[in-house]
């Protein structure tokens, strides 16, 4: 069906690819595994980030705001690539982080800071110490005589979803050309507005696929619940059907804890590398390729597609913290 198009402002260079991991498939005597390289969006190292800037700036834009309010960690993928966005669109950027100044700087929040974004700390280790501080920032900047426009951890509204509800046109044809039908699309979910945004394209144009959100930071149950909600305020923005509850599906990947890397992603990550020269993040993507490759050896029938969240920046980190400990993950055989 034609849905309804949000204000767009470009970043992203689409359509990624669609790769087929024969390799892989060959060493699990698996059927079929299909990358979606959502890390090739060609945008500040952005990776999903930047289909749901596209929609989130184009918003901002079309009401006339001059500052991006939003936040996350010191790590955050979301925060630098919504310091470039800003930065491309002339619009001046404001980020909030949980905790205090690292000691030693993340690559994305230097490079959030070399593209002119102003950073503060909330001085508290719990995530969600971001989320009032948004409101706080952005009341200062309007009373300055700004126009904040504030966007959630992670981009997680119905705007930011639309970019994956629109997306789900690109991969269904691309599939076509393939003549591939999956059963299952796996993506790691954080904020859950990606898993969110897929489940509400797939609801739209009436696909049978199951969408799993490998979830790495929160709660299975508040997953869902966050998908469901996100999903169905997503489709109605886009004048679609609204998704169903039964849906929702969620795996919990969390391990020993966001931001600290499991056994099952190391091994995951360490085998997508050796196998199609794949480079999948500790905290994300890696913990969610470790669930697909759970599926397929619990005997999943059908094709698999992984859509590739990014996290770039996060794995060459883990590298260079692997080579001045002298002894590389895979290496060690964890």
């Amino acid at each position: 069906m034609a849905l309804t198009l949000p204000d767009r402002y470009p970043l992203a260079a689409l359509p990624t690819p669609l790769t087929r991991s024969i390799r892989l498939e060959r060493v699990l005597d698996s059927p079929p595994i299909l990358v979606k390289r959502d890390d090739l969006t060609g945008f500040a190292l952005a990776g999903n980030k930047a289909r749901k800037l596209e929609f989130l700036l184009g918003d901002a834009l079309a009401g006339g705001c001059d500052v991006l309010v939003t936040g996350g960690g010191p790590g955050s993928n979301h925060c630098q690539a919504t310091a470039a966005a800003a930065h491309v669109a002339g619009l001046s950027c404001h980020l909030v982080m949980y905790g205090t100044e690292p000691a030693r700087s993340h690559p994305n929040l230097a490079l959030a800071r070399r593209l002119g974004a102003t950073v503060s700390f909330t001085a508290q280790a719990d995530r969600a110490s971001v989320d009032p501080a948004l409101a706080e920032v952005a009341e200062g900047l309007a009373a300055a005589g700004h126009r904040p426009y504030v966007i959630p951890r992670g981009g997680a509204t119905a705007v930011g979803a639309a970019g994956y509800g629109l997306a789900v046109a690109e991969l269904a044809g691309q599939l076509t050309s393939l003549g591939l039908e999956p059963e299952i699309v796996v993506v790691a979910a954080g904020s859950c507005g990606t898993q969110a945004g897929l489940l509400a394209g797939v609801t739209a144009h009436s696909l049978p696929w199951r969408v799993l959100g490998a979830t790495v930071s929160r709660p299975p149950t508040e997953c869902r619940e966050r998908v469901l909600r996100l999903a169905r305020e997503c489709g109605a923005l886009l004048g679609g059907p609204l998704a169903e509850a039964g849906r929702v599906e969620v795996r919990d990947a969390r391990g020993p804890g966001y931001g600290t890397a499991s056994m099952a992603g190391t091994q995951a990550a360490c085998l997508a590398a050796s196998a199609e020269g794949l480079l999948l993040d500790p905290v994300y993507t890696a913990k969610a390729f470790g669930e697909l490759l759970s599926l397929i050896r619990a005997g999943l029938q059908g094709p698999a597609v992984f859509v590739h969240t990014g996290g770039t920046p996060a794995a060459v980190l883990d590298l260079i913290i692997a080579r001045d400990a002298r002894k590389g993950a895979c290496d060690a055989g964890t």
